[in-house]
């Protein structure tokens, strides 16, 4: 069994990741302050590079193949933002990529990934298993396949935002984290128990798409339809098998923000804050917005990533 990975995980990622990943900055809005009656710290992951946190996983993964496996290339499969992650990073490491995305990726996703180098595969996300399409795929090329969140370097990576966010403003009452897989989630998690452990770290996943709200119910992995949402990069089926226990050990709660409400923080962050980011990205800020997540003292939220088709974008904040 693969072992869990840890806060000293999460230092160790933020080494290889030095220099390389930026450092995002946490934006502040008195008006957001007011509206939700607390002190709101915004930190700005869709101003990573290729526009997303999931640089960060990708790379510290990559960053760890030993030459041989370098040489057999990478294999990954994602909507858009893990896609151009894997993309970005094998591009920057010398590394053969290929990525698995379903026909409805959005457009400026794909061409990104293509544009960074990567060979494209596609699959319908409603009919075809991208996992077993990955696999095949690294049986035929010796590849290796890196997944966009069951994975103990991705999830490493991904805690690095949060540790930043936290060095930043080390007294954080509450955090809200986008959820889909629980990678971004549990390295946040990982990082808010070594860091801040008095904070309350919160997983917002779309309404449609609540299997995280009813795993963590339960008690074990829950699996759903691929839910029917804008929140493209958070159309997960279910927690990982690394993501989940990490997250049922130390997260507050999940919340679900709906499609209506991501875009009405879409249009905040566009009027007030100056700054685009895409439906997945505002998932915390939504259910913060809403109460979903309660706002109280200082609050963090952890903005995703920004990668939207600009007509789309355009589109839901006009409609």
């Amino acid at each position: 069994m693969t072992r869990l990975p840890t806060y000293e995980n999460v230092i160790e990622a933020a080494g290889h990741l030095a220099g390389v990943a930026h450092r995002t900055p946490v934006l502040r809005s008195r008006r957001l302050d007011a509206e939700v009656g607390a002190e709101v710290f915004l930190k700005a992951e869709n101003l990573q590079r290729m526009g997303a946190f999931k640089f960060r996983g990708a790379f510290h993964a990559l960053s760890r193949l030993d030459p041989e496996r370098r040489r057999a290339g990478v294999i990954a499969f994602s909507s858009g933002n893990h896609a151009q992650a894997v993309a970005l990073s094998a591009r920057e490491l010398g590394i053969p990529a290929t990525i698995v995305m379903p026909h409805d990726a959005p457009a400026s996703k794909v061409a990104a990934t293509q544009g960074y180098g990567a060979s494209v595969v596609r699959y319908d996300r409603y009919a075809e298993d991208r996992v077993a399409i990955a696999r095949h795929l690294a049986g035929e090329t010796g590849g290796t396949v890196l997944p966009p969140y069951d994975h103990p370097d991705i999830i490493a990576g991904q805690g690095t935002a949060a540790a930043e966010l936290l060095e930043e403003v080390p007294d954080l009452d509450v955090l809200a984290v986008p959820l889909g897989g629980g990678g971004l989630l549990a390295g946040t998690v990982l990082a808010a128990a070594a860091l801040a452990p008095g904070c309350a770290v919160h997983g917002v996943e779309p309404a449609a798409g609540d299997d995280g709200a009813q795993s963590l119910r339960e008690g074990r992995i829950v699996r759903i339809d691929t839910p029917r949402t804008i929140a493209d990069g958070a159309q997960t089926q279910f927690l990982g098998t690394l993501t989940f226990p990490i997250i049922q050990r130390h997260v507050a709660g999940i919340a679900t923000a709906t499609d209506d409400q991501l875009v009405d923080a879409m249009r905040l962050m566009a009027a007030t804050l100056k700054t685009v980011v895409e439906p997945t990205g505002v998932l915390g800020l939504a259910a913060v917005r809403s109460g979903a997540v309660p706002a109280r003292g200082r609050v963090g939220v952890i903005l995703s990533g920004g990668n939207v088709d600009l007509d789309r974008y355009a589109g839901l904040l006009g409609g």
